[in-house]
């Protein structure tokens, strides 16, 4: 049992964690302010969750939360690959050098505020169902820390659901720019309820879902929503999968690089 809970608690927090840091690097360059603060708010937030959830996943002996977000690799990650996909879309153009940050300067000309925001609102359903589902859970110390969780993300599912709602009864473009972020993650988002060799047993001891039950219900939630608004969603498409393995593709370790590379210059520094 104490594996699969820390499994879980892995995939949760990595989730929280990779999201979170993708959601900063829009910091200064949102599309409005409204939404440059929002986005810098929500990686806030779950930043903050990752780091609790590590702390609890440090006390049945893992390492502590730095190491555990800054000395990992990527193979060591078990987020959904979802979280980490960089968030280009139809934007063109060679990136510009501001000799500040290359993923900055790389989003700044060819990052879609589209895709970011789409992936926002469907992570924060998935993420509101799982946390409903773990406060009831048996497992209490993750079921109080689901608690306190949820007062946030209800603002992170209302922040995107008025989004969705607005653009899809704004003009033609707006319509056609989130039905392509739609087209284009979906699959991956699919894989966000990945299983794993821990769900019967999780789901048995009354801690949260299966993955498959999680998802019956995200998927009849959001398609709600998406439909309200006018969206479609692809109707075959097939999860992408592998991240709860360890499998990633190359946009994980390009993040990390980015994301460790202070604290790998002198690991345990005090600042």
């Amino acid at each position: 049992m104490k594996s699969a809970v820390a499994d879980l608690l892995y995939r949760l927090g990595d989730d929280c964690l990779i999201l979170g840091h993708r959601n900063s690097e829009w910091t200064g360059l949102g599309p409005i302010l409204e939404e440059d603060i929002a986005f810098s708010s929500m990686a806030q937030d779950q930043m903050g969750q990752a780091q609790a959830l590590y702390t609890l996943l440090h006390t049945l002996g893992e390492p502590e939360p730095d190491h555990l977000a800054f000395l990992r690799d990527a193979k060591d990650f078990r987020c959904c690959r979802f979280v980490a996909l960089e968030p280009i879309g139809e934007a063109g153009g060679s990136p510009v050098d501001l000799r500040n940050n290359p993923d900055r300067d790389k989003l700044l000309t060819q990052g879609d505020w589209a895709v970011s925001l789409v992936r926002q609102f469907l992570f924060a359903e998935a993420w509101s169902i799982r946390l409903g589902a773990l406060s009831e859970g048996s497992y209490e110390p993750l079921a109080a820390m689901a608690r306190k969780f949820r007062g946030e993300v209800k603002y992170h599912t209302m922040h995107g659901r008025i989004w969705i709602e607005r653009l899809g009864r704004a003009d033609a473009e707006s319509r056609r720019r989130v039905q392509s972020a739609i087209d284009l993650l979906w699959a991956a988002a699919l894989g966000m309820f990945e299983p794993t060799e821990h769900d019967a047993v999780l789901a048995k001891s009354g801690i949260c879902p299966t993955e498959a039950d999680a998802c019956s219900k995200w998927q009849v939630d959001v398609t709600g929503l998406l439909a309200d608004a006018g969206f479609t969603w692809p109707r075959a498409a097939t999860p992408m999968v592998g991240g709860r393995a360890g499998r990633h593709g190359p946009e994980l370790p390009r993040l990390l690089a980015s994301m460790q590379k202070v604290y790998r210059l002198a690991p345990g520094a005090t600042w």
